[in-house]
């Protein structure tokens, strides 16, 4: 084989991992989100099963499952704070 075939079927086979590999990671990172805003979804239902005693109601929604769900612990803190005090 020529030299120049084989440097353009390498520089062809780079060209396309570095594609799809960016395809690759863009769709893990929307299924990472996906996840995590099922999650705070979950937690935030949790929250409102248990808190039912206590008179704490957190409405689901877009906003409040991104920041439990990404947030964790500390956001469903945040906005039962936010809920008890401010609202």
């Amino acid at each position: 084989m020529e030299p120049k075939v084989v440097i353009t079927v390498l520089l062809a086979l780079i060209a396309v991992l570095l594609i799809v590999g960016a395809r690759l990671k863009a769709l893990r990172l929307i299924g990472y989100a996906a996840i995590r805003l099922i999650v705070g979804a979950l937690a935030l239902f949790v929250i409102n099963a248990i808190g039912g005693h206590f008179n704490i109601h957190i409405p689901i929604n877009l906003v409040t499952s991104i920041v439990c769900g990404f947030l964790g612990l500390p956001g469903a803190a945040a906005l039962i704070v936010i809920d008890r005090y401010i609202l």
